[in-house]
């Protein structure tokens, strides 16, 4: 069903339509997302800060908000997809970041709201995959990057199909979240320590991108 998840009424149509479709609603995966990349010196259309959020946390937030009831009901799952950027700052895409780091930060509160009614939440970190998000990236003007971005490196970029199962395979077990590449997760516990080590590393992982 086409839904635009930066209108509230499309995101409740959406789940309207799916439980009287199906009559229950057991998992709801957010994983509607908008890149954005440049550096945050280099904007000149500051509207990419708004339409980054509204698609990447309040669609989640919206979608997620709709399908409480029903997921409570079915004592479901609740997965929300992130991006290691909502783990830790990555230089050229702080407004991405912000909306994960924002994603991050209401699954999180959201999963203790919800202990002991039967619904697990549970938030992916992936790192970089190779998807249509990439292409759809806002630059600093605030248009797409096209087949200009996001350089792709072997080795370095995961195949959606990987990514999808990885996800599922973590809501099926009701895990907290998933985290999954090396570098994310060293990572995350390096920022506990040495947090600018970390910073070298993410200025590192993006250098040859956009």
């Amino acid at each position: 069903m086409r839904t635009d998840v930066t209108r509230e009424a499309d995101c409740a149509a959406l789940i309207d339509a799916t439980v009287a479709h199906f009559g229950r609603l057991d998992m709801l995966v957010n994983n509607a997302g908008l890149g954005a990349s440049g550096l945050v010196r280099e904007v000149t259309d500051l509207s990419i800060f708004e339409r980054v959020m509204r698609v990447n946390y309040l669609g989640s937030v919206w979608c997620t908000v709709h399908a409480l009831p029903h997921l409570i009901a079915a004592r479901g799952r609740l997965v929300a997809v992130s991006s290691l950027t909502g783990l830790t700052g990555v230089p050229k895409r702080a407004a991405y970041g912000a909306t994960k780091h924002a994603m991050a930060g209401f699954f999180d509160s959201l999963r203790i709201e919800l202990d002991g009614s039967g619904v697990s939440v549970t938030v992916a970190y992936p790192g970089f995959v190779h998807s249509e998000i990439n292409r759809h990236a806002l630059s600093p003007a605030g248009t797409p990057w096209g087949d200009r971005g996001y350089v792709r490196r072997a080795g370095e970029t995961m195949a959606t199909s990987e990514c999808a199962t990885l996800i599922l395979r973590a809501a099926a077990a009701r895990q907290r979240d998933v985290v999954m590449t090396w570098r994310g997760k060293v990572g995350r516990l390096l920022k506990l320590v040495a947090p600018s080590l970390v910073d070298g590393m993410a200025r590192r992982a993006i250098d040859g991108k956009q």
